[in-house]
């Protein structure tokens, strides 16, 4: 039985072919190489010759940041900030609204301040993550994952410019569209959560 490895993803298949599509990241089989078998006991016993590879030159400046980023994993490090926090808002501003209550509201915004400002270091972490990790591949998941972080991104700054110009939003006739934007929000954040998970775990 032959395996091969998703050169996108890492995702590794047994079979005497690739598949026509990796079932983690949707890439195509061309993406896919052959994994060289593992040596029986007889070979592997045998003296093992040394082969000195040159030496790749040092990263410098920007490249040298976006490698300790990967290293460190920065970007599944920062992405847990706002994704806890964001049911957080929601359900404060689901309560303000219920309940009438003006610091649930107040509260529910200024946790939103906070992953409005945490979202920079997420994109930009994500981003250097896609480029170096997976080759900046444009498969149909990666097109869903960018797009669900945009969303998210683009929704998490209206609602906050939205209270600030108006406060009393959540008491308003409109505060039923208000909490529509922000349970979107929650569930585009939600969406590209559930895709990094998929490409971590692989299953």
């Amino acid at each position: 039985m032959k395996r091969w490895r998703c050169t996108i993803c890492n995702y590794v298949h047994e079979g005497d072919a690739p598949p026509e599509r990796c079932p983690i990241c949707n890439a195509p089989a061309s993406k896919f190489v052959e994994i060289e078998s593992v040596p029986d006991k007889a070979e592997s016993k045998a003296p093992k010759v040394s082969k000195t590879a040159p030496k790749a030159e040092p990263a410098k400046g920007l490249d040298k940041i976006k490698d300790l980023t990967l290293k460190y994993h920065l970007h599944p490090i920062s992405v847990h900030f706002p994704n806890g926090i964001l049911p957080v808002v929601v359900v404060l501003f689901i309560l303000a609204f219920l309940s009438g209550n003006v610091t649930m509201a107040k509260a529910g915004f200024y946790n939103l301040v906070f992953v409005l400002l945490s979202l920079p270091v997420v994109l930009l972490a994500g981003v250097v993550a896609w480029q170096k990790k997976y080759r900046s591949a444009l498969t149909k998941l990666f097109q869903i994952k960018i797009a669900a972080a945009t969303v998210t991104a683009v929704l998490c700054l209206v609602t906050v410019v939205w209270f600030l110009l108006q406060p009393d939003v959540i008491s308003s006739s409109g505060a039923w569209v208000f909490i529509a934007v922000n349970v979107v929000m929650l569930s585009s954040a939600g969406v590209a959560g559930f895709i990094g998970g998929k490409l971590v775990f692989k299953d």
